[in-house]
C-alpha cells in the first residue's frame, strides 16, 4: 500500500475534512468470572466495545457494528487499502457508532484455558477464492466472474491481501458457546447504551439474531450484511435453529433437544441455489418479528447465490424483511467483504438510504 502513516502526512491528508468527535473510547461487556485450577478466578466471554460519538450528532439511535467470523472490529475501521472504514463514514453522517470485537476475537482476549478450545485454522487460499480474487478460479460460484472491487490483485503477496490476512484470527471450536457469549455480551451492551440499530456482517449474523431475540425492545432494526447461511446448512455446519447454532425463541416453542423440521425448495432462478425452509406449519420468531430487517447482498459474492434463502426463511417465520441487492441500487462488482473494497462508501450509502427510507432519519 502506498498510503503513509506518518503523523504529518495523516494530518495533511485529513486537515481539510477533519473527523470531529464529541467522545471516543472503549469499555467491556459480557465477561463472566470462572474458576480455574491455576489462575483461581478468571474472566471469559468478555467483549471489547469501542464507541465513536460525532460532534454533530444527527440521529437518536446509534449503530452497533458486529463483525464476521475470524475477523474483528477493525473490519469496519478501515479498508484493505488503508482508507477510512464504515465507522468513519457513518460518524461523518452524524451517527453514533459502537463497534465490537466479539468474544474471542480481536482485542477480546482469547486464552483457550479460559475461553475454550480454538477451532482448527482453514487454508489461506480460501480467502483468495471467496474474498479477494474469486474471478480467477474457473470452478468457482457463478457470480465470481463479476468481482471487480477488491483494491489490489487479491493474491497472497499483495499488500492489500496481507492487510486483510493480518486481521484474521481464531474462533471458538464450539459454535454454540461462541454465539451464546456474543448474545450475552451484546445484550449487556444494549442495556448500557439503550435502543440501537444492529448492523452485522457474515458470521456476525447469528449473534445479531440472538441479541435481538434477547432484547427485542432495544433492537430497533437489523441490517444483516450477507448473514451466515443458508438456513440449516451454512458454511459453519448444520444450524439446528435454522439461522443460528444457539437457541432462538420460537412459537410454538421447541422442546429441549428438538430441532426445526425443514423442507427442500428448488432454485428460484439461474445462479441461485436450492435451499431449505421450515416444514409447514412454520414456527414463528415473535421477537425478531418486532423490528424491520434488511438483508444486504453483494453482486459478486458467493452469498449472491444463497441469500434469498434466509430472506424466505425469515418471512416464513413472520418477520418483516427487505432484500437489497447492491446491483439493483447501481453498486456493482462487490464480494463478500464489501466494507473493505474500493467502493465501500457506496455500499455504506445504500445502507444509510435503507435506514432513511425505513424512518430512521
Amino acid at each position: 500500500m502506498s498510503r503513509s502513516y506518518r503523523p504529518q502526512d495523516l494530518h495533511a491528508a485529513g486537515s481539510a475534512n477533519p473527523l470531529r468527535l464529541a467522545a471516543q473510547g472503549f469499555f467491556w461487556t459480557g465477561g463472566e468470572l470462572v474458576d480455574h485450577p491455576a489462575a483461581g478466578k478468571a474472566t471469559r466471554g468478555q467483549q471489547y466495545v469501542e464507541y465513536w460519538i460525532p460532534q454533530d450528532l444527527k440521529h437518536d439511535l446509534p449503530i452497533v457494528m458486529i463483525h464476521g467470523g475470524g475477523g474483528q472490529g477493525t473490519d469496519f475501521l478501515g479498508t484493505a487499502d488503508g482508507r477510512e472504514g464504515w465507522v468513519h463514514w457513518f460518524v461523518r453522517a452524524g451517527w453514533a457508532v459502537y463497534v465490537v470485537d466479539r468474544p474471542q476475537h480481536g482485542r477480546s482476549p482469547f486464552n483457550p484455558e479460559f475461553q475454550g478450545p480454538m477451532a482448527a485454522p482453514g487454508p489461506t487460499v480460501f480467502l483468495e477464492r471467496l474474498f479477494t480474487r474469486p474471478a480467477d478460479f474457473d470452478d468457482n460460484y457463478p457470480q465470481a466472474k463479476l468481482h471487480t472491487q477488491w483494491p489490489g490483485t487479491g493474491q497472497m503477496d499483495d499488500p492489500t491481501f496481507l492487510s486483510f490476512l493480518a486481521g484474521t484470527g481464531p474462533t471458538l471450536a464450539d459454535h454454540v458457546t461462541a454465539q451464546t457469549d456474543a448474545q450475552r455480551a451484546g445484550a449487556q451492551l444494549l442495556d448500557r447504551i439503550g435502543p440501537a440499530i444492529v448492523l452485522t456482517h457474515s458470521a456476525g449474523g447469528p449473534p445479531g439474531w440472538l441479541i435481538a431475540d434477547a432484547r427485542p425492545d432495544l433492537v430497533r432494526a437489523i441490517v444483516a450484511v450477507e448473514p451466515l447461511g443458508p438456513p440449516f446448512e451454512a458454511i459453519s455446519g448444520q444450524l439446528p435453529f435454522g439461522i443460528t447454532h444457539a437457541p432462538l425463541t420460537y412459537e410454538p416453542a421447541l422442546a429441549q433437544g428438538d430441532q426445526l423440521a425443514s423442507q427442500d425448495m428448488p432454485s428460484p432462478g439461474e445462479g441461485l441455489v436450492p435451499y431449505k425452509i421450515q416444514a409447514e406449519p412454520a414456527r414463528q420468531l415473535p421477537n425478531l418479528a418486532r423490528m424491520p430487517i434488511v438483508i444486504v447482498t453483494a453482486e459478486a459474492s458467493w452469498m449472491a447465490a444463497d441469500n434469498h434463502a434466509i430472506v424466505h426463511f425469515l418471512r416464513q417465520a413472520g418477520c418483516s424483511v427487505d432484500h437489497v441487492r447492491l446491483e439493483d441500487r447501481g453498486v456493482h462488482g462487490n464480494g463478500h467483504a464489501m466494507q473493505l473494497e474500493r467502493n465501500s462508501d457506496e455500499v455504506a450509502s445504500v445502507i444509510a438510504g435503507w435506514l432513511g427510507d425505513t424512518g430512521f432519519n
